[in-house]
């Protein structure tokens, strides 16, 4: 029985002391908003036909279909030129920041609203990578996802050492942002803008209400107890959602794996012999033409999707085989990017798959990106090799409000139980 206590303790303590995966959440905010970014840049010569008010789904069509699922679209807020442009383009711009990391609670806010403004309003536009997009906005939000690999992490670590030097810094881009985006919330709220269904609606208020509430702790709070809350609070926020994006991953892959089992066309072993020979699914036909030409490495492809997506989820708590299986199926959306032609439903589930990543390896990467940036710096005369950065630093609570709530450093500070 104390061992069982002990292990609930330790638990309880690991899930509320500090957000667990800052290297993992850092790298599916990277991975999702590159996905993004690189989707409306793709589209940018045709997004009147995509998503313009003039488009094939017109704004009547979409009217009516949002008048029945009460989906949410800032799209449909207006049906001007000037509208569609200014949403894309903040779509564009949220999710520039939110690769960067600056602000990151903000601006992956303003990446949630830009997927659903433009997904809700052309409903039958994507190849799939979309539907996983669309999910995981929504649970990003909830992450602590800029503690490292971001300016916010920088802009943190340059007032840490502002303080330890004497000096006092204020954040003015913060506030003001918070105070733009609550005017814009406000509005819409009273002008019925965001009627409909009400899980977006209350998602943005709670998301801008805790913002002022951290605010105002960290800035007039007298002991640090209400802060040491907020973080803990915070903390298991951030854990939940990780959790769920594990969770959905799994799912994804789980599904597919057994529809797959119930087809004959994967029975037999000859399934993906014929989407290499599709029109649609062809960029490279002479690629497709070689690959599908050894009848025995189509039927190895075929049973080995099957068996790694199956398999997948059962194999989380083994390391070294959960590590195999995630670059068999890195490996799987890389091919399909190329030889199928569905670049974004990769990398969507290339993102996605990250989560499982593990630590030290993500830690050599990030390593290496910075020592290549150092030597690029030096090269082109830029100054001196910059410092390697190291895994995010343990916060004190001896000065609330003084860490930056997009990138507070992980906090051991939860319950002991």
């Amino acid at each position: 029985m104390n061992r069982f206590a002990l292990a609930v303790s330790n638990a309880i303590a690991r899930v509320t002391g500090a957000a667990l995966g800052p290297y993992q959440s850092a790298m599916i905010r990277i991975g999702f908003s590159a996905t993004w970014l690189l989707f409306l840049l793709r589209e940018l010569p045709h997004r009147q036909e995509l998503y313009g008010p003039d488009g094939p789904w017109n704004w009547n069509l979409a009217e009516q279909l949002i008048s029945t699922n009460g989906a949410f679209t800032a799209l449909m807020w207006s049906d001007g030129q000037f509208w569609f442009e200014t949403v894309y383009v903040l779509a564009f711009l949220s999710s520039l920041l939110l690769l960067l990391g600056w602000h990151t609670r903000a601006m992956s806010v303003l990446f949630m609203v830009g997927v659903l403004s433009l997904q809700n309003r052309s409903v039958f536009m994507g190849d799939g990578g979309d539907n996983v997009l669309h999910l995981m906005s929504l649970y990003l939000v909830l992450t602590r996802c800029g503690q490292v690999w971001s300016l916010d992490e920088r802009r943190a670590r340059r007032t840490r050492e502002a303080h330890a030097r004497g000096e006092h810094v204020v954040d003015r881009a913060g506030p003001a942002l918070w105070g733009v985006l609550g005017f814009v919330l406000v509005s819409a709220t009273l002008l019925g803008k965001l009627d409909g269904d009400w899980v977006v609606p209350a998602l943005l208020w709670a998301l801008w209400l805790a913002q002022a509430v951290w605010w105002a702790v960290g800035r007039f709070g007298r002991t640090g107890q209400s802060r040491i809350m907020l973080d803990v609070i915070a903390n298991i926020v951030h854990n939940g959602a990780l959790l769920v994006i594990m969770a959905e991953a799994c799912l994804i892959y789980a599904t597919a794996g057994w529809y797959k089992i119930q087809g004959s066309r994967w029975q037999d072993g000859t399934a993906v012999y014929y989407p290499l020979h599709l029109e649609s699914f062809s960029p490279w036909p002479a690629l497709a033409d070689l690959l599908s030409a050894n009848g025995l490495m189509v039927m190895l492809v075929t049973y080995g999707t099957v068996a790694v997506q199956v398999a997948f989820p059962f194999t989380l708590f083994n390391r070294r085989v959960k590590n195999v299986l995630l670059a068999a199926m890195i490996t799987e959306h890389a091919v399909i990017a190329v030889v199928l032609g569905l670049p974004f439903f990769s990398l969507a589930m290339i993102a996605a798959d990250s989560v499982f990543l593990p630590t030290p390896f993500l830690r050599r990467l990030g390593e290496g990106a910075a020592r290549m940036r150092a030597r690029l710096r030096t090269r082109l005369g830029g100054g001196a090799d910059i410092p390697v950065p190291g895994p995010p630093k343990q916060r004190t609570p001896k000065e609330p409000g003084r860490e930056n709530p997009e990138n507070p450093d992980p906090a051991h500070v939860g319950f002991p139980a």
